[in-house]
């Protein structure tokens, strides 16, 4: 987007900004000092056709101030830093001419993302960079297709491709749900005794209709919304495994069945039910470093051979 304002008066840049930039916002955006700042800094912004990057440079007379608004890097907000992280065999799970299931880590993205003009490092890139230490006779690298994704927090089972032509069969079983996936998760009673208890060996079962709740600019947050506006239908089965005490809460260790693979299913599904996901502050859980859910386990038809596996990673909290 691209804003104009004509000035007249004797006024700083980063004030004229924190004035005139909220009403060209969408309704629930803000504009912080910090971001401003930021905005400036950044080069995005020209006075009389020269680029000024000092948000307290004083206005005086009849000024044209023009700023290059990039919505994305305005909103965002920095993330706590990346692990730093190489695959190994350790990591891999299951791995033959097709195919590749490794453990994916907390706190390492999937895929790749550009922050502030730099490439964050991400499991797509260490899987390749592992297949082609092992091949390093390849002139280019090997390829290595994302069938699905984890969020950066989350750690566990994920599976990809190593030749394209298996990519429609894949593809075809998660369209299907012909994919048992199965997760752990830690979550913090914060709300009991609002609408149930749990205790080991308890099990029950969600389904609503969910899809994204907050504004584009703002951190993804997905929450109940009726299929008449567009909310998808999800499903999870879920079994209490045992208790346990974390950072002194009382908390419980859960299995989660998914039937649907909606963004954010699990978070949102136990916290509607009252028991948000240890670290998951977005749906209401205690502070924990990380959001405590862990992808434990994938069974699946292999694409090629129809062999029926099982693919398990350790848990580790």
């Amino acid at each position: 987007m691209f804003f104009q304002f004509h000035v007249s008066e004797k006024i700083r840049l980063d004030e004229l900004l924190r004035q005139e930039l909220p009403e060209k916002l969408e309704e629930g955006q803000s504009a912080s000092n910090s971001k401003i700042r930021r905005l400036v800094i950044a080069g995005a912004v020209t006075v009389n056709g020269r680029e000024c990057r000092r948000p307290a440079f004083e206005l005086r007379g009849k000024s044209l101030v023009s700023v290059q608004f990039d919505e994305e890097k305005f909103f965002y907000e920095k993330q706590p830093d990346d692990i730093h992280f190489e695959l190994t065999e350790k990591d891999v799970l299951f791995e033959d001419d097709s195919i590749i299931c490794v453990n994916k880590p907390a706190l390492f993205p999937t895929e790749e993302t550009i922050v502030g003009g730099k490439k964050r490092d991400n499991l797509h890139d260490a899987v390749v960079r592992y297949l082609w230490k092992k091949n390093p006779e390849l002139r280019n690298p090997p390829y290595a297709g994302i069938m699905h994704r984890l969020d950066r927090e989350t750690s566990g089972v994920i599976l990809f491709t190593k030749q394209r032509a298996v990519n429609k069969a894949v593809q075809a079983m998660f369209e299907s749900h012909d994919f048992t996936k199965i997760y752990l998760a830690l979550v913090s009673p914060v709300n009991a005794g609002k609408k149930r208890s749990l205790k080991p060996g308890d099990s029950f079962t969600v389904e609503k209709f969910m899809n994204r709740i907050s504004p584009k600019s703002q951190a993804a947050k997905w929450g109940e919304v009726p299929e008449s506006r567009g909310g998808l239908y999800s499903k999870t089965d879920f079994m209490v495994l045992d208790e346990r005490d974390f950072n002194r809460k009382k908390c419980l260790l859960v299995q989660a069945d998914l039937f649907t693979g909606r963004t954010h299913q699990i978070r949102v599904h136990l916290s509607g039910e009252g028991f948000p996901i240890a670290g998951d502050e977005l749906y209401g859980g205690i502070p924990a470093g990380r959001v405590m859910l862990h992808a434990l386990r994938l069974e699946f038809k292999h694409p090629v051979t129809g062999k029926m596996l099982s693919v398990t990673a350790e848990c580790r909290f």
